[in-house]
């Protein structure tokens, strides 16, 4: 059965309009899949029309049959039922085999599209969305989703059908004793409302402190060694205790909320009963009503009271997986903000990288990280990116590559727009070597092809070849074969570096962007990797975001940016010369060693 599994925060509740958009936007979506729908809203239909049967058929059993001493119609009524019962099974069954066909095959599709939609997101898109709350979007709330389509609203239709034709029955066999039914509605309806409101607070409550004594559980061990260097074993185990003991807390008031309700609604359903069995025993009496009716209204009336306590449950539910699906929605609605022009052209395949005016501020910032910035590349360049930190050199990088777009200004790659590019010619003429290369779980291969998923073994090869990088991995025991693990972690940081130069290798790109690729290296590697870089850039342009003297020294120009501006243009000579930013800079990397 469907359990609630969660409340819905007040900023997340959907008003009946958004709820009805939303609602409409799924069954468009759940189109190709219509069949199997019907096939299980068919299977409801047929399944509870037994359920209601079934009585119908003891009640003729007990006044054609018992009472009129006919064991035809006995024998006739017990025959039937037994097929009633069996179709109820056997269609019981195949609804659920249909429901959960079309319910997996709905989040499937939604899966996909959710992540596809964040593919080909821009980065400012993850820049305001975090990673972890992208992943709960991809889990907890396609699960929320999954809960509702395969079990909740399989019980909301049937529930639903069910409490409406029970009615309809139960008012054509008597309308004395459905009267009397209702009396007891009114309370139900009201201990309804109140248990929506209170276990959506209490369930918000508890969804609250699962997260709080999960955030508690693993800083206690990501944080172990410091915890045990400084000896607070002791302290984190109060803390978690503490965590845990108001997660209790919060699962025993939601539990008494659910018992305190489900209670009333059982206590409900015996007051009636007692008052079919009297009211009807003075009606049979009366010859008012028969006997066969009276046990037929007493066995109809679980099939009254369980579905509006199943309904109760459920509002919650659909409530949650609406708010959801809205969150969904919105990333795939959401347009890329680096996206690709109706009639865009292929970028020239040489040419000066020219910055020309520029301002850019990113999305919530509360200052430009650029202001009126321009600079030109010019082909086969060497252009070195130094300044403080935060004074927007990997943000001019960024605009270099069309990683943002600016607010005011352009950049052009042989007097073309970047905007104007298509977004494989963009990739192909430059590309971006991060400060650490993100490996794949996969082999050192596949992790070099993903750069062009089309090339062959040799191409991959020969890319590494070129850097001069070839032999070293294929000394390794399953050479390019060899199994990075996850996040590469099989690997040295120099070797896995070596792959994302390998990466850029193939590609073969015009201009290369780095972002200091030797910063972070073991000295074992480092010296292997400066000179694979030193192979992969002669021939390109290249703009290094740098922070080692030595690089910025074999750079054709350097370019200091400071406050969101470019302060300086020149060689390192003409530069220290003029005493200004940049020979501050040198003398505080000298002092540091980092050269």
């Amino acid at each position: 059965m469907f359990q609630m599994g969660g409340g819905v925060a007040p900023e997340d509740q959907l008003d009946k309009t958004q709820t009805r958009r939303v609602m409409a936007r799924v069954i468009r979506m759940a189109a190709p899949f219509r069949r199997t729908a019907y096939a299980s809203l068919a299977c409801v239909v047929v399944t509870t029309s037994a359920t209601l049967a079934a009585p119908v058929l003891v009640r003729h059993g007990i006044d054609a049959g018992i009472r009129a001493r006919d064991l035809f119609e006995l024998n006739l009524s017990v025959g039937l039922y037994l097929v009633i019962t069996a179709l109820a099974y056997t269609f019981g069954r195949m609804q659920y085999v249909f429901l959960n066909r079309t319910g997996e095959s709905f989040l499937r599709e939604l899966r996909l599209k959710v992540f596809g939609a964040m593919q080909r997101q821009s980065m400012s898109f993850y820049d305001r969305n975090k990673a972890g709350v992208l992943v709960a979007r991809m889990t907890a709330d396609i699960e929320t989703m999954g809960e509702l389509i395969q079990w909740g609203l399989l019980q909301f239709l049937a529930s639903g059908f069910l409490v409406v034709l029970a009615f309809v029955v139960l008012f054509t066999m008597s309308w004395q004793l459905t009267l009397v039914v209702l009396i007891v509605f009114p309370a139900i309806v009201i201990a309804s409302v109140k248990f929506q409101r209170d276990s959506n607070t209490a369930y918000l409550t508890v969804r609250e402190r699962v997260g709080h004594n999960l955030g508690t559980l693993q800083e206690g061990i990501a944080a172990v060694r410091v915890i045990q260097a400084y000896a607070q074993e002791d302290h984190q185990i109060k803390r978690f205790e503490r965590s845990n003991r108001s997660l209790f807390d919060s699962h025993v008031r939601s539990i008494r909320i659910s018992t305190w309700y489900f209670g009333l609604v059982e206590f409900s359903g015996v007051i009636a009963t007692s008052l079919v069995v009297g009211m009807g025993g003075w009606l049979v009496h009366r010859g008012t009503v028969s006997l066969g009716t009276v046990v037929a209204f007493i066995l109809l009336l679980s099939s009254l009271f369980d579905p509006v306590q199943q309904l109760s449950q459920l509002y919650n539910g659909v409530q949650s997986a609406a708010a959801a699906l809205h969150k969904l929605f919105a990333i795939l609605d959401a347009v890329p903000e680096v996206d690709e022009a109706a009639d865009a052209v292929a970028l020239p395949v040489r040419g000066d990288l020219a910055v020309r005016d520029v301002t850019f501020t990113y999305q919530g910032g509360t200052s430009p990280a650029l202001v009126d910035v321009s600079l030109v590349v010019h082909d086969g360049e060497r252009v070195a990116l130094v300044g403080p930190t935060g004074a927007g050199k990997s943000t001019l990088a960024k605009l270099m590559a069309r990683l943002y777009d600016p607010n005011f200004g352009e950049v052009t790659y042989g007097d073309t727009n970047l905007k104007s590019g298509t977004h494989q010619s963009l990739r192909q003429r430059i590309v971006v070597v991060p400060q650490e290369g993100f490996l794949f779980n996969g082999t050192i291969r596949d992790n070099v092809r993903l750069a062009r998923i089309q090339s062959t073994d040799a191409q991959v090869e020969s890319a590494l070849d070129r850097l001069g990088v070839l032999s070293h991995f294929e000394r390794l025991p399953d050479g390019l074969d060899t199994e990075v693990r996850e996040r590469g972690t099989r690997l040295s940081a120099g070797e896995r570096q070596l792959v994302a130069l390998g990466r850029a290798a193939l590609v073969d790109p015009a201009v290369l962007v780095l972002d200091e690729a030797t910063s972070n290296l073991d000295p074992g590697t480092e010296a292997e990797v400066e000179a694979a870089l030193e192979r992969l850039m002669q021939g390109r342009t290249t703009i290094v975001v740098a922070h080692r003297l030595s690089t910025v020294q074999r750079a054709d120009r350097i370019v200091v940016v400071d406050d969101a501006r470019i302060s300086e243009v020149g060689t390192h000579e003409e530069l220290i010369a003029r005493g200004g930013h940049y020979a501050t800079l040198a003398r505080a990397w000298e002092k540091s060693h980092i050269v």
